[in-house]
């Protein structure tokens, strides 16, 4: 039988894995696919309240977005975005777990000196290869996400044989360098949307539960991707009912860690999920 690890050591503060968690997206940038420019000042610590007393169990910050066709910022830009934001945001939630989604070990580490928890990377060290090398020094939780290519190309022509097993196998090389510089937990991103067609998306949902192969938390980011709006004809500002459908698949299928824009609404389907899931032990 396979051992999956049940919690994650966020700077000393402990979360449990038993039960699947929320992870709430801050996006710190004007050009996001769904929430760009909302949230700045004041605005980025009345969603941090929100997301929170909604039920999220960590919040995800990000000063670059990632979406299809996005270039690059500056460092200096990114952190002119986050860093701010983080110092202003654990001043006034200091028990709240935050993880900084960046792709630069500069970003990782002084996101993490400030109290971060944990480092989401959506390139696997690809873009910036001191990233591996700052983890034994952080030590808090990296989630190891797969992307082919990079955000300004990344969907200009996707293409595997297996999706699902092309993406295992970067998995388990990757583990094996991360393990190489530091004994960090690691979650496992499959990257939906990065580098993927519709249908490697619905094929790599269909087979997640193949990724526990791995031995380490699942997180997935679904939440109002084109994956949705591309089936049902729809644009991220009311693809809410497609992600809510989609978190529940996602849970049946062994997702430990929903990343998501709306954290009441994925908390319900968390509550509803663990209703069904004792239901039919009987």
């Amino acid at each position: 039988m396979l051992y999956k690890a049940k919690t994650l050591n966020c700077n000393g503060r402990i979360i449990d894995l038993s039960t699947p968690k929320i992870m709430g997206i801050l996006n710190l940038t004007p050009d996001s696919f769904f929430d760009g420019g909302r949230y700045k000042g004041e605005a980025a610590l009345q969603q941090v309240a929100k997301m929170l007393a909604d039920g999220a169990d960590m919040i995800d910050i990000g000063g670059m977005s990632s979406k299809p066709g996005a270039s690059i910022v500056s460092l200096e830009e990114e952190q002119e975005r986050v860093i701010p934001a983080i110092k202003s945001i654990l001043k006034e939630f200091p028990e709240a777990i935050l993880s900084i989604d960046t792709i630069r070990s500069e970003i990782a580490k002084e996101a993490c000196d400030l109290g971060v928890g944990i480092i989401n990377d959506i390139s696997a060290g690809s873009i910036d290869s001191n990233m591996y090398g700052v983890l034994r020094s952080v030590n808090v939780p990296y989630v190891l996400m797969h992307m082919q290519g990079f955000p300004e190309n990344m969907q200009d022509n996707p293409n595997y044989s297996n999706v699902t097993k092309e993406i295992i196998d970067f998995m388990i090389e990757e583990l094996g360098k991360i393990r190489k510089h530091s004994p960090t937990d690691i979650i496992i991103d499959p990257g939906f949307g990065f580098g993927k067609s519709v249908a490697h998306n619905y094929e790599l949902l269909k087979n997640l539960n193949l990724f526990n192969i791995l031995e380490c938390p699942i997180m997935v980011g679904l939440s109002r991707k084109s994956m949705i709006n591309k089936v049902i004809d729809s644009t991220p500002d009311k693809a809410l009912n497609g992600s809510t459908a989609l978190h529940m698949l996602a849970l049946q299928n062994g997702a430990d860690i929903l990343r998501v824009h709306d954290v009441k609404e994925a908390v319900e389907v968390k509550k509803l999920h663990a209703i069904y899931s004792e239901a039919i032990k009987h």
